[in-house]
């Protein structure tokens, strides 16, 4: 490449070159600014940079804010798009969500990388420690999510295959492989996941979906129904009354139950969870969980068939807690 054949991209490698090099810590001389544009084969000379940094700063809000150090001048990137502890705390909710899969999580922190500098780009390298067995399985939910979107602005209903956990930890259609076909009014985040309200006109009333149990979304050409349900419709009450959420102390606890209700652990713990046999079609599992008497009632509310078997002293505490349930009858 000859010298200077890159020069009608003067402009668009400098405002590279000043936001992957520069920041508040961190400066560059026009020197050193000359010979970066010289790895590109872009000659530059210092009046011409002048210019070039009022044109950055009018045209395209890149701020280049000049200092003065002894007798050498230092140029640098001011104002971002995003500021470096905003972009952190972006990679620490994508980090610590259970929607975002892990693969799509490096992805995106990946992309974050260029809102900030190189030298800032070493501090995101941050560890936020989530269990990474919660992290969503179905790497589906992003294009599912964008669909439903797509159907509600253009008032269309949904078709899908709703699936379930099996004790393999695969995820099984529902009815036989018989598509869903709902109208949907809305998505809401509850409980770490997202969740499709919609209208089910064959069942007359409002139901709920986890989107990533959702398989081979598409949308119909049938309009949405339903309406009448959604004019004064409380999404926050609904929430409230069909989600639960609860935090306490982290202990390992042991629990039994029958074999068809794998699902409802995979979904609550994850897909990589160890499932033993417990007797004949019972299993149990080993899972770090928050111990708190909402944790008791999740328990409680999955039947008499579902019990904590360990450790002792957390045994004991959900006695207690059925006992004082009971003494309010």
């Amino acid at each position: 490449m000859s010298k200077g054949s890159n020069q009608k991209l003067k402009l668009s490698i400098l405002c590279k070159i000043m936001q992957e090099k520069t920041d508040d810590e961190h400066s560059l001389t026009l020197a050193q600014i000359i010979k970066e544009l010289e790895k590109y084969d872009i000659t530059a000379e210092r009046k011409s940079l002048y210019d070039d940094f009022k044109c950055m700063e009018e045209n395209l809000g890149i701020e280049v804010i000049k200092e003065q150090e002894g007798r050498e001048t230092y140029y640098h990137v001011g104002s971002r798009t995003f500021e470096l502890a905003e972009v952190k705390l972006l990679i620490d909710a994508i980090q610590s969500s259970k929607f975002i899969s892990k693969s799509k999580s490096d992805v995106l922190i990946k992309k974050m990388n260029a809102f900030v500098s190189e030298h800032q780009a070493k501090q995101l390298k941050r560890q936020v420690y989530i269990n990474d067995r919660i992290k969503t399985m179905n790497e589906s939910i992003y294009y599912s999510v964008d669909s439903i979107h797509n159907a509600i602005s253009s008032n269309k209903q949904i078709e899908f295959l709703y699936c379930s956990w099996t004790l393999d930890k695969t995820l099984e259609p529902r009815k036989n492989g018989e598509k869903y076909k709902v109208s949907p009014w809305a998505l809401t985040w509850a409980d770490e996941n997202y969740y499709l309200v919609a209208y089910d006109s064959a069942a007359g009333k409002v139901k709920h979906y986890r989107v990533d149990k959702m398989m081979k979304l598409s949308i119909s050409e049938d309009k949405r129904e339903g309406e009448e349900h959604f004019k004064n419709f409380d999404m926050t009450s609904y929430a409230l009354e069909n989600f639960s959420m609860f935090g306490g102390e982290i202990r390992r606890v042991h629990i039994e139950f029958p074999n068809e209700k794998v699902g409802i652990f995979i979904d609550r713990f994850g897909k990589d969870i160890t499932i033993r046999k417990a007797g004949q079609d019972r299993s149990m599992i080993a899972v770090d969980v928050a111990v708190s008497l909402q944790f008791f009632g999740w328990i409680f509310s999955l039947g008499s068939d579902v019990k904590i078997t360990g450790p002792s002293d957390v045994v004991d505490k959900a006695k207690e807690s059925a006992k004082g349930f009971l003494e309010n009858y």
